[in-house]
């Protein structure tokens, strides 16, 4: 067996491999090598340690030049975690609460992560990509401890007004397990459909979304679901796996019918 086997992404292989950990760091971590580059990321780390108003009036302040771009009105709290900043872009009046990490490693795109103007993610929220994309739409909300993951070309987009509960997680891309004498996460992962969750949807907390899924647009997945395949427009789904359980309609819900063509 190689050392360097199918599915060992270029991340990982920054990370353990050979070089200096300066370097390595900053392949990982800043997104850029040079000093001046990594001397601003430094100071960005050290303003999202700062407590109170006024670490949130220095982030402000200062931390638009450290993304990739940032609309006017954005917050930033404290302790958020930030992974090659400068593919970052927000919107205007984006809300990042405490504790939240935006990881937006990617080896070819300008930007990784884009966040709609209104969006707000509350605290503990880790939106990461790894060789993908994420994208979520204006005045989208995402609850404490949601997870959103993108990973080797699987893209997550999010549309707008879409609220999204404490605790889901939404995750693009699954390994192959084909071989018995590989590591499972050595074998690399499968490309699938991008995650797609139109507009105006409701997903209760706990809420997972696999791979490969589509969630039409005004529908609502109730708390604790797994989706697992697409859900139609305006509908209410539950369960694991999640299936349609009822049909939205002007004033209500009803029994759910598949549609004919």
């Amino acid at each position: 067996m190689t050392d360097s086997p199918a599915g060992r992404t270029k991340t990982h292989a920054a990370v353990t491999g050979g070089g200096s950990p300066w370097r390595r760091y900053q392949e990982v971590v800043v997104g850029r090598t040079g000093l001046w580059p990594t001397l601003c990321f430094e100071l960005g780390a050290w303003l999202g340690q700062v407590p109170g108003a006024l670490g949130l009036a220095l982030r402000k302040a200062l931390w638009p030049g450290l993304l990739g771009a940032v609309g006017s009105g954005a917050l930033f709290g404290q302790g958020i975690v930030l992974r090659h900043p400068g593919r970052v872009r927000l919107g205007a009046r984006v809300v990042l609460s405490e504790g939240c990490v935006l990881d937006a490693r990617h080896e070819t795109v300008p930007c990784a992560i884009a966040l709609g103007d209104d969006v707000i993610l509350s605290s503990g929220v880790v939106v990461q990509c790894k060789g993908a994309t994420i994208r979520i739409g204006d005045r989208s909300g995402l609850g404490p401890g949601s997870v959103v993951l993108a990973t080797d070309a699987n893209d997550v987009t999010i549309g707008a007004d879409v609220a999204i509960g404490p605790r889901c997680v939404i995750g693009g891309g699954n390994y192959n397990i084909g071989r018995l004498d590989v590591p499972i996460w050595r074998q690399g992962i499968q490309r699938d459909r991008p995650i797609v969750l139109e507009d105006d949807l409701w997903l209760g907390s706990n809420v997972t979304v696999l791979s490969g899924v589509r969630i039409g647009r005004g529908s609502i997945v109730a708390a604790g679901a797994v989706v697992t395949r697409d859900i139609p427009p305006h509908t209410l789904a539950g369960g694991v796996p999640a299936k349609p359980l009822r049909r939205r309609i002007e004033g209500g819900l009803a029994r759910f019918t598949p549609e004919t063509p």
